[in-house]
């Protein structure tokens, strides 16, 4: 027993990675690391120089998230590989700060992805209305809170909330110095985020579905219907594609902190949370070409940013030729709500954000 306490007191106990274990996902990282940090850091990078972007909020939710990514790549990146690959023992002061990071980064990015479906139902729910309950300092609001709440419950644990036995209950099998308590609440607080973005965008198709309908009996039955089926399946996939990207990522991992605390997990299933955790990474990878890179006039000002970046550079390629996407007839946006003179709903942008078909 005395042997077993001094390898946990040492942390060795959760360095459960074998050789090739440790050069697989040491690959995951590295790959997923700082392609994470490069797409989210471009996605901030428009959005802090188009002062149109800025002033809207379906922009700063997005901007939220990628900053949240870009904090994900950092701090689980290297705290990842410093733990697992390199076995570096940290007191429970340093361990608990770094723990923090990653929590903070994660949960706040799953909750910038709540309010990103949020704010997209609203304007689908509320369109007369939708400009004035989403303003940009209500915007500013929720995500001000949304950072401060995450802050606060990831950093519990160095608070105070602790687990001081390292291995005995209540103490987590999967995080040194965690109590079981504090995960199985943090678990739960992330399930109720992941479920309520799930019914929001339920909602949502189901909204869309129920407006092409009406629109349908209002204008040309037979050639709308087939449109509108199209457009359905269209929704449909979209939607499918991202919910379950996110549902992929996100619920092994948290199926293993559930089964953390109900039960004592062995060393085969410590090293599968392991690989699980680094999904969690993965979905920060992919959120950029989900949430951002769709909108179209993200992508037109990520163009108009490099070609000022390259007259900067003295570089000579034509400028005069922009990407005009919604001149050409192949970007299908998601056009479920009333005409543009009818509302704006923030510009077309939230529209082509809610679904571009034609990139699945």
């Amino acid at each position: 027993m005395d042997k077993v306490n001094q390898s946990c007191v040492d942390l060795v106990c959760y360095m459960v990675l074998t050789e090739a274990e440790k050069k697989a996902i040491g690959s995951i990282c590295f790959l997923a690391g700082p392609l994470t940090f490069l797409e989210n850091s471009v996605v901030l990078l428009v959005i802090l120089c188009t002062a149109s972007l800025r002033q809207r909020p379906s922009y700063l939710f997005i901007g939220s998230l990628a900053l949240a990514d870009v904090f994900a790549s950092c701090f689980f990146t290297i705290s990842f590989l410093d733990f697992h690959l390199f076995r570096r023992s940290d007191g429970p002061t340093a361990y608990l700060f770094k723990l923090g990071g990653v929590t903070v980064a994660f949960t706040s990015s799953v909750g910038s992805l709540l309010l990103t479906a949020l704010d997209r139902y609203l304007c689908i729910q509320q369109v007369s209305s939708y400009k004035v309950l989403v303003t940009r300092r209500r915007a500013l609001l929720s995500l001000l809170i949304l950072w401060s709440t995450t802050t606060f419950i990831a950093f519990l644990p160095l608070m105070g909330w602790r687990c001081a036995t390292v291995l005995s209950p209540p103490c987590s099998r999967l995080f040194p110095y965690v109590n079981s308590a504090y995960l199985a609440c943090w678990t739960t607080f992330v399930l109720v985020l992941l479920t309520l973005i799930l019914g929001a965008y339920a909602l949502i198709l189901w909204k869309a579905h129920r407006h092409e309908a009406t629109m349908t009996s209002l204008q040309m039955a037979a050639a709308s219907g087939q449109a509108r089926m199209r457009m359905d399946i269209r929704l449909a996939r979209t939607f499918s594609l991202i919910l379950l990207i996110l549902v992929s990522c996100w619920l092994p991992a948290l199926s293993f902190m559930i089964a953390d605390v109900s039960m004592v997990l062995n060393l085969s299933q410590l090293r599968a949370f392991a690989f699980c955790s680094t999904l969690c990474l993965v979905n920060s990878s992919v959120n950029p070409l989900l949430y951002a890179l769709r909108c179209r006039e993200l992508r037109e000002a990520l163009v108009q940013l490099t070609h000022k970046l390259c007259e900067m550079g003295k570089c000579k390629k034509p400028t005069e030729q922009l990407p005009q996407e919604s001149q050409n007839g192949h970007d299908m946006s998601f056009t479920v709500l009333p005409s543009e003179n009818e509302v704006n709903c923030t510009g077309a942008s939230q529209i082509t954000c809610v679904s571009a078909p034609d990139q699945i």
